[in-house]
């Protein structure tokens, strides 16, 4: 199951020239991220960093066409595959039928001391479902 992420395109995402500085597209799919792990997972990162995080640990992007500031992209989070400790990823950004840029990522639960662990089985169960949709 897709999850759905709105980011309009703001001036502090541009460069000189308008169009989205591409360090600003990472931003964009943490903030993806963020959102999936609080609205879906019922995991807000507030929560989550006080016991440990979910870094990434790859990350492949595909920059396809230039977004312009007043863009509204529509960000699709795939889970693709959930590990014991790791969760793959993708991330899709469209401005109405044009794909800006596709994302694969590789996410790993981590405890406080910065070392993989396994995902909490509630977070798994529902992690599960959510591949299950992709």
């Amino acid at each position: 199951m897709a999850f759905l992420f709105e980011q309009a395109v703001l001036f502090r995402h541009c460069d000189p020239a308008g169009i989205v500085f591409y360090p600003r597209y990472f931003e964009m799919i943490n903030d993806c991220v963020e959102a999936f792990f609080d609205q879906v997972l019922g995991l807000p990162f507030a929560k989550l960093h006080t016991q440990g995080g979910v870094p990434t640990a790859e990350i492949q992007t595909q920059f396809r066409r230039p977004s312009r500031i007043g863009d509204l992209l529509i960000l699709e989070l795939n889970c693709q595959r959930v590990g014991r400790s790791s969760l793959q990823i993708s991330v899709e950004a469209r401005c109405g039928d044009e794909t800006r840029f596709a994302s694969q990522s590789t996410l790993v639960f981590v405890d406080a001391n910065g070392r993989p662990t396994a995902w909490p089985e509630a977070v798994r169960s529902l992690l599960a479902d959510q591949s299950k949709g992709s």
